[in-house]
């Protein structure tokens, strides 16, 4: 008799505090504007997708590092709180990790983010054990290339699904493209993989307009890629689906009043994760993490704000 199906999500990868100020507009370059409010927040992108995965009901553990500092205290005690095992974070002996984030009225940010001690986490920490019951592992470019390659390979040899967040933007090696199972992308950071040759369709083209764009990932070995859109929704691109109809699917964007988008692309990646470690088609864990990143839009800050499995279904069903 085989044993069950593994359901676990490992995300490996960056924990930072959030530095935000909200202001009217964001400052032009050697311009300087008043804000009117602050606040200290957990954040960085991993920390942020496996709240937002464990929130929505998924079984997470989470490999990183902050420093032995109150901001690193805070980080792992709201991870921890949101129900993610936290036993793989390590504590290293420098400042954790930082993102300075401005937020102007109509929710849009600009962030700089400043590693600490996302830095010091190496591929020897990267240990295969913490995979065994993966089902997906979820990555990002917020720590050492090496060490995301350590983990794709771990989540591959586990037979994990591979998620991979291009982002913030970096060149990826072979290897890395390689192991990725599901690429996730916003328009621009398809443009910058895809290189000269891209014509990355505006956010009201048709299915015919994203083939180009499919073959052109799967030319370079990403047979699923997923394209956020921000506000516009998003794009399945699914080589592997059966049926050319299914092989690229639009993904309606779910409407609300933003106050503050900082994190929703990491609610939207911990959304898909926990869906297809449910065992969702990629289509469908993205038509249910776009509502789930919309949620996280209305509110300030970023794990605070991510939802509940129940308040993404009640929205869904409106």
């Amino acid at each position: 008799m085989s044993g069950a199906p593994k359901a676990g999500i490992v995300v490996v990868g960056s924990l930072n505090a959030d530095l935000t100020i909200y202001t009217d507009r964001l400052p032009k370059p050697g311009e300087t504007v008043h804000g009117n409010g602050f606040a200290v927040n957990p954040g960085g992108k991993s920390a942020n997708q496996a709240v937002a995965a464990s929130k929505l009901g998924g079984q997470v553990t989470l490999i990183g590092a902050v420093g032995e500092d109150p901001n690193g205290t805070m980080l792992l005690d709201s991870t921890a709180s949101a129900g993610v095992d936290v036993s793989r974070v390590l504590r290293a002996d420098v400042a954790t990790g930082v993102a300075v984030i401005s937020v102007d009225a109509s929710g849009e940010n600009s962030i700089i983010i400043s590693a600490g001690a996302n830095g010091t986490l190496t591929p020897a920490d990267v240990e295969p054990a913490a995979f065994s019951d993966a089902a997906v592992v979820c990555l990002c470019l917020e720590v050492g290339i090496d060490t995301v390659v350590a983990a794709a390979q771990a989540g591959h040899d586990a037979g994990a699904t591979v998620l991979l967040n291009l982002s913030p933007y970096a060149e990826v090696p072979e290897e890395l493209a390689g192991l990725s199972d599901v690429l996730l992308v916003n328009a621009h950071e398809a443009s910058l993989f895809l290189g000269s040759e891209a014509d990355i369709p505006d956010a009201e083209a048709g299915a015919g307009a994203w083939e180009p764009v499919r073959s052109q990932f799967a030319d370079r070995g990403l047979q699923r890629v997923l394209v956020t859109l921000g506000a516009q929704g998003s794009v399945v691109l699914d080589s592997l689906a059966h049926g050319a109809e299914d092989q690229i699917t639009r993904i309606a964007p779910t409407r609300v009043t933003a106050v503050d988008t900082t994190g929703a692309g990491d609610a939207f990646t911990g959304a898909v994760a926990a869906r297809l470690a449910a065992g969702d088609s990629l289509a469908h864990a993205a038509a249910f993490a776009s509502v789930a990143a919309a949620l996280a839009a209305t509110k300030k800050g970023t794990q605070a704000a991510y939802p509940s499995a129940a308040e993404v279904e009640e929205l869904r069903g409106a």
